[in-house]
């Protein structure tokens, strides 16, 4: 019999069952507005990152709602969603699930978004790209990765659809997760040449966004995930 180590409960899920537990007794009703990250923060002890990590695995599972400029609302909670944002904070599992729906839906809405994007929106994802480029090392990993995310934001705002952009900015949120920067950082961009690679291949989806190629648009973010798959599973991803 094999047993695997031990690990205290992370303090972003005591955060998350503090939330829940107010949730759910009636301390924030629905469509009501959670404290800021610095005040949470600031009464629960922790660090805002902490804090934030914690809002990003309630929001991906649809119990709070983040509205750019105004904060986080509570949304109509239940309890398989209670279960499944702390399911998010704690399993290491959950991230290949979530690389697993991102690899599903993000080569589609990058075709989709060569098609119907704005001349607002390349410009917007090719700065992006440049920030990428610059960033591109290991000491400005945090920096690089949270310019990563708006790359990906963006480019689901380019693709024009709401219905996509609600299933999968959540789960690229989930970005926010200590968990996931720890696991992307062992794994997809654990050194200045991982990091620039990645970089070019954001690059490649932005060029083919900008001409209008839905086929390479698709291919390139393919490439971007199947990169992920192949150092993570040692050759393996969710299509093999």
């Amino acid at each position: 019999m094999e047993f695997r180590k031990v690990r205290p409960a992370k303090a972003s899920t005591e955060v998350a069952q503090q939330l829940l537990r107010a949730i759910k007794e009636g301390v924030f009703p629905v469509d009501a507005k959670l404290p800021s990250e610095a005040e949470l923060a600031q009464m629960m002890g922790v660090s805002r990152p902490t804090v934030r990590e914690a809002l990003a695995a309630l929001s991906a599972v649809g119990l709070i709602e983040a509205q750019p400029g105004l904060g986080n609302f509570v949304k109509n909670p239940t309890e398989s969603m209670a279960f499944e944002a702390l399911f998010l904070l704690e399993s290491e599992a959950s991230c290949l699930e979530i690389m697993e729906a991102r690899t599903v839906l993000e080569p589609e809405v990058a075709a989709l978004a060569a098609r119907k994007r704005s001349e607002d929106h390349v410009a917007l994802l090719s700065h992006i790209c440049e920030e990428l480029e610059k960033l591109a090392s290991s000491e400005r990993f945090d920096e690089y990765f949270t310019a990563d995310k708006r790359f990906h934001l963006a480019l689901v705002q380019s693709a024009g659809n709401s219905l996509l952009a609600a299933a999968l900015t959540p789960l690229i949120n989930t970005m926010d997760q200590r968990i996931y920067r720890e696991f992307t950082r062992e794994y997809y961009m654990k050194d200045v040449q991982s990091i620039t690679e990645v970089a070019s291949l954001h690059r490649k989806v932005a060029e083919a966004v900008e001409r209008k190629d839905a086929e390479k648009a698709r291919a390139a973010m393919q490439a971007h995930w199947l990169r992920m798959w192949r150092l993570v599973q040692g050759g393996e991803n969710p299509e093999s």
